[in-house]
């Protein structure tokens, strides 16, 4: 059995917790009485404005801290594991798991598949529901968790349990049966596989999860990612142009049919399907307020619309820069035309656009967030890169500068001797890059 003792490393001075005695390396044993279990225990717990807190110091000794604070403020207590619980794997081996086709010899947090619906919660991750016990299930429902973003990729239980190589995966329905009977809020999302989910299996996925809404909010399609280390996997097919356009066509039809039963579109194509099919992207209305925007659903539309906003109200005047902008494939020709726009109030700001060609993962990868410093450095070191070299932030890990590969901006910019501007994904700060 796990002992439920969470180790604190931090205590923040202005904190509730700040003069009370508390100290870095003490033990939280129980708030209110309570055993914590993880961090949805302690987040339920901590929203009271009196506290009573059970902690051991590191001599053994066990004292309760009486605490007061504001009703919605944290206690200012930072703990050595951030969900104060272990991670959950992913028990899965699916198909298309992209971190089954990772190159060897990177760093071993990317080759942790995480499949924890606390994380979906807290962090808007998606998972599969297999690894959910009843036990968890009847948390989520106790504690109102909302949103779950869940990766179905199919309702037929038997394709199902073949893609994700689980004897368990094919009881989804039932499990969102559970969250839907609790009023949970849930979005989908299905990674498409050609020959596989796609076709009459997706027609059959998208019809069985309206049921959902509107607990459901939204689903997204995705298409698979295949870099060139597939070794001993299953073999599988990329989408074409003509793949994409009838996938396209697919999710309009039943956009339509969600729209005219439920008032929604519900049903949305990732980014990369109108870019493959060479089709134009729906407005911003279409995206009804971009509810998977952070899974690649509306990114584009919504850079551009920002974009187009922030030079329409700025000052123009004749500053001159010259720089580069380093992207992938599929969002090149896009951000040449934010640039062209951009000109239209500052005409001598020259931006060269540099599509990054994915040779790390393999050309099939051509979405900017999976560069790594490897091949910027390698396909831009004879360039002429002017004033600075602007970086989409998508590239980097989370609160850090490092890429995949463990390069960082500084080495980077120490390789290719040039300053080099992270561009955030508003487009004020896409039209700062260039001009500032």
């Amino acid at each position: 059995m796990k002992n439920h003792e969470h180790r604190i490393v931090d205590v923040l001075p202005d904190g509730p917790c700040g003069n009370t005695g508390i100290q870095a390396g003490d033990y939280l044993l129980a708030v209110n009485g309570r055993t914590i279990i993880d961090i949805l225990d302690y987040h339920f717990e901590e929203l009271g404005e009196e506290l009573t807190l059970t902690i051991r110091h590191e001599d053994g000794t066990v004292e309760d801290y009486e605490i007061e604070k504001d009703e919605d403020e944290e206690i200012g207590l930072v703990y050595a594991e951030s969900l104060m619980d272990d991670y959950r794997s992913c028990r899965n081996r699916c198909i298309f798991c992209f971190i089954d086709q990772m190159p060897p010899g990177m760093r071993e947090t990317l080759y942790f598949k995480d499949d924890d619906t606390r994380l979906s919660f807290l962090q808007g991750n998606y998972v599969t529901m297999t690894n959910v016990s009843e036990e968890e299930i009847e948390r989520i429902c106790y504690y109102k968790l909302s949103p779950i973003n869940v990766s179905v990729h199919t309702t037929n239980p038997e394709l199902r349990r073949r893609m994700l190589c689980n004897r368990f995966a094919g009881e989804i329905l039932t499990k969102l049966d559970r969250l839907k009977e609790a009023d949970i809020t849930m979005n989908g999302q299905v990674v498409l596989v050609k020959g596989v989910n796609d076709g009459a299996e997706l027609e059959r996925t998208i019809h069985d999860l309206t049921a959902y809404i509107p607990n459901m909010q939204s689903l997204s399609i995705v298409p698979v990612g295949l870099t060139k280390f597939r070794d001993k996997l299953p073999k599988l097919e990329p989408f074409e142009k003509e793949d994409a356009k009838e996938v396209l066509g697919l999710i309009r039809k039943w956009q339509a049919i969600c729209r005219e039963y439920f008032g929604t579109n519900f049903v949305y194509a990732s980014d990369e399907w109108y870019l493959v099919a060479e089709e134009e992207l729906p407005g911003e209305d279409d995206y009804e307020g971009y509810p998977q925007i952070e899974n690649g659903v509306g990114m584009i539309r919504s850079l551009v619309t920002e974009v187009h906003e922030a030079v329409d109200h700025a000052v123009g005047d004749d500053r001159k820069r010259n720089l580069t902008i380093a992207t992938g494939k599929l969002a090149g020709p896009m951000i040449r035309e934010l640039c062209d726009y951009v000109r239209t109030k500052f005409p001598n700001v020259t931006a060269d656009v540099r599509v990054i060609r994915n040779d790390f993962f393999g050309e099939r990868i051509t979405v900017s967030g999976l560069l790594t410093g490897t091949d910027i450095i390698a396909q831009l070191k004879d360039v002429p890169l002017g004033e600075r070299l602007i970086l989409p932030q998508n590239l980097l890990r989370s609160g850090e500068d490092v890429l995949l590969d463990d390069m960082t901006v500084g080495d980077i910019e120490k390789a290719l001797k040039v300053n080099i501007r992270i561009a955030k994904s508003t487009g004020r700060d896409f039209l700062d890059s260039l001009t500032e």
